[in-house]
């Protein structure tokens, strides 16, 4: 049975300032209090599966059970066919590095693989966000969204982050980073999944 969301308040299960700033966006028309894990001082927990709706399951389930809120993870990717689907799930860890993230040096490396590959153009790829809505009591709600689009060389565009300057979405003459928060919400596999979610849980 498909339960529904009926406070006012809501955990967002993230640390990066991007995802929690587009998550306020989305959830702003509803007049529900969005709050971040970091100014809940929640550990990072470790993403040990290897799909998406295992990593955002963890992290959903752990900030309810810290906070007694409801809490909302989203774990997300990007997915290039001609690199069977990767990086896929290590999305976030291809950027990696001992100093924290650098997602220009994960698209050059999703790059040079492709080149390697020798993959034919267009390069298709997609973007998927996997939402995970848990209570304190263990009860789970799990939406998924995609945008299809392709893989473009070189970066283009700063509004955005992760691999937003390489994507470009179908029918789009931009890249996502080219795109203002309005228009990439407007479209983004993270807007997808929030829809089902709201039609979900919340409408």
């Amino acid at each position: 049975m498909t339960r529904k969301f009926d406070g006012d308040r809501i955990l967002i299960a993230t640390h990066n300032a991007g995802k929690l700033k587009e998550m306020q966006e989305l959830f702003a028309p509803r007049g529900i209090t969005v709050v971040g894990a970091k100014e809940m001082n929640l550990p990072e927990p470790d993403e040990t599966e290897d799909s998406f709706i295992g990593n955002a399951r963890i992290k959903a389930h752990a900030a309810a059970k810290a906070t007694g809120l409801p809490a909302l993870a989203d774990d997300s990717g990007i997915q290039v066919a001609a690199l069977d689907n990767a990086p896929g799930v290590y999305t976030a860890d291809w950027a990696e590095t001992p100093d924290g993230r650098d997602f220009v040096m994960a698209m050059k490396k999703t790059h040079d693989l492709l080149e390697k590959a020798n993959a034919p153009q267009p390069r298709a790829a997609r973007f998927c966000a996997t939402l995970v809505l848990a209570w304190p009591d263990g009860h789970d709600e799990i939406v998924e969204g995609f945008v299809d689009g392709t893989f473009v060389w070189p970066m283009r565009g700063d509004i955005g982050h992760g691999y937003d300057p390489i994507f470009q979405p179908t029918g789009e003459t931009r890249t996502f980073a080219q795109m203002n928060h309005d228009e990439k919400n407007a479209i983004s596999h993270r807007a997808d999944a929030f829809e089902k979610l709201v039609a979900k849980c919340f409408d």
